[in-house]
């Protein structure tokens, strides 16, 4: 991590960020904010703070993926049940220019912190709604983690093989897509009220909505040909080749030459200037009505072959080819090292480790890590001494419990 004074500004510097959330589709919203200059002040329960705190891979208590979640962000405890407490969450509010928040639809509401009466406080407040099903529509009220939008989003269905049931894509990806959608309504909706003034507005995101809306050409083939699309593992059909091969050393190697140009120069490679030119094979309609085939000869033909044999002829080919990475590849790999994508960071007792980088690079203004998860309320005290808290105050609120 550099340190905050070397770097050039920030694109959303000035931005403040309310986030009243946990665990991952809100509080990923607010980091990739946070990440390009927002000031988050992120609201946690003094009883434990946001569960991610001790999901997965704990280092002295602490999850390792939260102080990668939270980086940037400021930690203030609040009891969101206390009467006192709700008042230093509509100060922020106040000043605030977005609020990020994931409760089921109706919590806010039984807060006193409903969208009217925030936006009475501030009309110019943008509030980002994330939920399972969204703020309308039967199913609202209905908790609905990232693996239940993923389900009815479609994603589940498609994924895996067939002879086998549904499967999860291995990270919790229903989350973080809503996440990305509620950050691009947001930077939409602080465009409108920039060029046409004034007055903020809700994005309401729903996290079955935000895979629907990913599942390509899922709809039109159903509505026009009663078609629907299957689990098809590591295939593309329609689209040929593109899957997944084992070498003779036992790796994984994806190749993409679906392509026309790309699938001759494979065939190429292969030795097989016959298939490279027979007419039958010239288009993807072709090749895929000669798919086992196809697949058949390349299995072979890769399985004959080391890896990094494998990926030299290829690259010599201009064919399209990746090793399965795992992490340790990504440590290890150049590309991921020239972009910076594995950067170096310093947990609390002074130990360094690694962390992802800032995606997407920005030439002018890039994000940037200037530290990472805050123990939980580290800045309390300091936000509420911004807000006009005196420590008097401050100690009478510890003692009420409002904080």
């Amino acid at each position: 991590m550099s340190p905050a004074a070397s770097c050039p500004p920030k694109p959303l510097a000035g931005l403040k960020v309310v986030e009243l959330g946990t665990l991952i589709a809100g509080p990923f919203a607010s980091r990739l904010l946070a990440e390009f200059g927002a000031e988050v002040v992120k609201i946690e329960s003094p009883d434990g703070g946001d569960p991610l705190r001790k999901w997965r891979k704990l280092y002295e208590g602490t999850s390792l993926w939260w102080f990668v979640q939270s980086r940037n962000k400021q930690s203030v405890t609040v009891n969101l049940k206390h009467l006192q407490g709700r008042d230093i969450v509509r100060k922020l509010v106040a000043e605030a220019d977005i609020v990020v928040e994931n409760f089921r639809p109706g919590v806010m509401e039984k807060l006193g912190l409903s969208w009217e009466e925030l936006s009475a406080l501030n009309p110019g407040l943008v509030m980002l709604r994330l939920s399972g099903f969204g703020q309308t529509g039967p199913y609202k009220d209905q908790p609905g983690f990232g693996a239940v939008g993923e389900s009815m989003g479609g994603l589940r269905y498609i994924t895996g093989f067939a002879d086998r049931p549904p499967v999860r894509t291995g990270i919790s990806i229903g989350d973080s897509i809503a996440a990305l959608w509620g950050v691009f309504g947001t930077l939409m909706a602080l465009r409108h009220k920039e060029v046409q003034g004034g007055k903020g507005q809700v994005v309401d995101v729903a996290l079955y909505e935000a895979i629907f809306a990913m599942m390509e050409s899922l709809v039109p083939e159903f509505d026009v040909f009663g078609f629907v699309r299957e689990r098809t593992g590591n295939i593309m059909p329609g689209i040929t080749p593109s899957n997944t091969h084992k070498t003779r050393d036992g790796k994984f190697v994806t190749i993409g030459a679906n392509g026309d140009a790309i699938f001759q120069r494979l065939m190429r490679a292969l030795g097989r200037e016959d298939l490279a030119t027979d007419p039958g094979l010239a288009d993807n309609a072709g090749r895929d009505g000669r798919r086992d085939e196809v697949y058949a000869l390349i299995d072979a033909w890769v399985a004959g072959l080391d890896e990094a044999e494998l990926l030299a002829k290829l690259e010599a080919a201009e064919v399209p080819a990746s090793r399965v990475y795992s992490v340790a590849d990504m440590f290890a790999d150049p590309q991921f090292l020239a972009r910076e994508m594995i950067q170096s960071a310093r947990l609390p007792d002074g130990k360094d480790f690694k962390v992802p980088g800032i995606v997407p690079k920005l030439s002018a203004t890039p994000g940037g890590t200037e530290w990472l998860g805050p123990g939980l309320g580290e800045h309390t005290e300091a936000v509420l001494t911004r807000l006009g808290y005196d420590a008097e105050a401050i100690a009478a609120l510890r003692e009420a419990g409002a904080i």
